[in-house]
């Protein structure tokens, strides 16, 4: 869904969600000589780090007020980046600009979270809008195939990932998670909308009540986008709080798919992974 030979066009919007990724999406193009546009979602961007940057705070559901800013802007390329908790539609409050095409949004609801943001870009992309992807404006986030620590993966680790692989891909289809923990070939849990740290606190638990016996060290996390998935949206993503749940889940370490898996603070991740002697891979697509 990117490529590499894309020409951005400047200013950049950047629907921006929680978390670090939106600031080193703005920074990113900003090295670039592009200008960043951050369009702040009330209760999810941070609201310290946002007043560094040009930006609009938007409550979810203001669909019409959204458009008339991108436009006053002159932001005809859009990238959506950050953390965001799904709210029930019956707690969005549609502005005209939603309610006019509520067809749409109801119907990018039925479904996961790739089937809801892919129908909420093609919303844009009627309007005129282009829906750009981390390839397109900031590849340097993604990380690239190979051990990125001193410890390494052995082949019953290797197994582990396969295996880790195997589950995602056949859970694609349903549209629930992207990562699952894999213990001495045993899969212990599946990432649901709880996400991937939730995932962790609950392989945490498992182990601090004695449903996991395994020695500690043991078990992968593994990560992959849905099979299909649209790349431009809610890549798996990973971070130095990532470690920190590993850590506590007493696993060895995690796999990701190269290219296709973002992290906003890559040498602080891998410091810490390694500190913590766990390994972090990044698997061919």
């Amino acid at each position: 869904m990117t490529d590499p030979t894309l020409q951005t066009a400047s200013p950049v919007g950047i629907i921006a969600g929680g978390g670090t990724l939106p600031f080193a999406v703005a920074d990113q193009l900003a090295a670039r000589g592009l200008t960043p546009v951050l369009f702040a979602l009330k209760g999810s961007c941070d609201p310290e780090r946002v007043t560094a940057y040009r930006h609009h705070w938007l409550r979810m559901g203001a669909l019409g007020k959204l458009l008339r800013l991108l436009r006053a802007e002159g932001c005809s390329d859009l990238v959506f980046i950050g953390s965001l908790v799904r709210p029930a539609l019956s707690d969005l409050r549609l502005d005209w600009g939603a309610i006019k095409v509520l067809p749409a949004v109801l119907a990018a609801y039925r479904g996961g979270d790739d089937h809801l943001l892919t129908g909420i870009g093609r919303l844009f992309e009627r309007h005129g809008f282009r829906l750009l992807g981390l390839k397109d404006v900031a590849s340097d986030l993604l990380i690239p195939a190979g051990c990125l620590t001193r410890a390494a993966p052995d082949a019953s680790v290797q197994a582990d990932i396969a295996k880790g692989r195997s589950v995602l891909a056949a859970l694609s289809p349903f549209d629930i998670g992207q990562g699952c923990v894999v213990i001495d070939g045993h899969v212990v849990a599946v990432e649901d909308t709880g996400g991937t740290d939730e995932l962790l606190r609950r392989v945490a638990q498992l182990r601090d009540g004695g449903r996991i016996r395994a020695k500690p060290g043991h078990g992968v996390l593994v990560k992959a986008p849905k099979t299909g998935q649209d790349l431009r949206f809610d890549l798996p993503a990973l971070g130095p709080k990532t470690i920190e749940g590993l850590v506590a889940a007493h696993l060895g370490g995690v796999a990701v798919v190269a290219g296709h898996t973002v992290v906003a603070e890559p040498q602080e991740m891998v410091l810490a992974a390694d500190r913590a002697g766990l390994f972090v891979i990044g698997m061919p697509a």
